[in-house]
């Protein structure tokens, strides 16, 4: 309530009539989405059931894992195709065949690392934050991301959505044990904002006949670099080296996620909309709520369709203020005093359907 008074003391808010546009450029017209780049990282230790839960307190929209393989077949959340950068492996065993990769390693064993805290703003707590697990830092499977989600979600009648990636992009095996076990989750395309992405554009036209052959509807992102290719616009395939044009990118995904540079800019954005293509940007990492404003609000113009980001926070607090600035004013105080719960409901909590 303080903050729409002390907009509207400051003149924040627009007088455009209310209804006359979408607020936002984004491809459905809604507020583009805040992804949790490996849960909270900013904040915590990356893909950790603390980290995605404090995520999921902090507002944000979709939980992204990472998915690796164990030893013995079991999904995991992780980064890296080792174990060292963010673990205490190195403490507790020796290499493997030279290295800690996390396919040399089974689940029991990975269950018996912690997960350290990764960058320079990352802890092991966070104020105010008490985790509801009793191991909040251990490497969680791919089941234990979808129950935190599911649970969240059965709880608070939210649609929470998840955004995995195999890290093995062009691996069939691995994506179809994803789809499989996203399906038997009810992870089946019913989930709001709930995405399968992939770095192989190939490994996306797979994961889209495999959903095909499995009855399940996810939207697919095909991540990548975006490209001016002169005569119109491509995305930049890191797996082959190789360029797809958008008009063959929209003809199996959903989606692209593209990296804040190279040629990624409202024009290239608008021409993914035509094709009916979202835009998702990676990665907003804004150190200061300042620093967060600068970084946003370009790409929300933009009409930019979600952000990940390591501070789920930052973005969620950057969408409300860009709300309550245009919202228009109400013709009389009383009325203003009436609606202020309404306004309340802008904090970007919008209906997920």
């Amino acid at each position: 309530m303080k903050r729409i008074i002390a907009a509207l003391s400051l003149g924040l808010f627009s007088t455009a009539p209310a209804g006359a546009a979408s607020l936002y450029n984004t491809l459905d017209g809604n507020a583009p989405l805040i992804v949790a780049h490996r849960g909270a990282s900013g904040y915590l230790p990356e893909h950790t059931l603390g980290g995605y839960e404090l995520a999921l307190e902090m507002g944000a929209d979709v939980i992204e894992p990472d998915l690796q393989m164990t030893a013995d077949g079991v999904l995991v959340a992780m980064h890296d195709a080792t174990l060292a950068r963010t673990t205490n492996v190195e403490a507790l065993f020796a290499p493997r065949n030279g290295a800690y990769r996390v396919s040399d390693f089974t689940l029991a064993e990975i269950k018996s690392l912690t997960v350290e805290p990764t960058g320079a703003t990352a802890s092991t707590d966070y104020p105010g934050f008490a985790p509801s697990m009793a191991d909040p830092y251990k490497v969680p499977t791919f089941q234990e991301v979808m129950d935190l989600v599911a649970a969240h979600n059965a709880a608070t009648g939210a649609g929470i959505g998840i955004y995995p990636e195999a890290k093995t992009p062009n691996s069939l095996a691995m994506n179809r044990q994803i789809l499989e076990e996203m399906k038997s989750n009810g992870f089946d395309g019913s989930v709001p904002n709930t995405f399968v992405q992939t770095f192989s554009h190939e490994g996306a036209r797979q994961l889209a006949a495999l959903q095909t052959e499995i009855g399940m509807d996810n939207a697919i992102a095909a991540l990548g670099y975006a490209l001016d290719l002169g005569d119109g616009f491509g995305v930049y395939d890191a797996t082959t080296g190789s360029v797809t044009a958008l008009e063959d990118l929209a003809g199996f995904a959903d989606g692209l996620g593209l990296y804040l540079g190279y040629d990624l800019d409202a024009t290239f954005i608008a021409a993914a909309h035509e094709l009916g293509l979202s835009v998702h940007g990676w990665t907003f990492r804004p150190r200061t709520d300042e620093a967060a404003w600068e970084m946003f609000l370009p790409w929300i113009e933009a009409g930019m369709d979600g952000f990940f980001t390591d501070y789920a926070q930052r973005g969620v607090e950057v969408l409300d203020r860009y709300e309550a600035a245009e919202v228009p004013v109400p013709a009389t105080l009383p009325l203003m005093l009436a609606g202020l719960g309404g306004l309340a409901a802008l904090r970007r909590r919008r209906a997920a359907a």
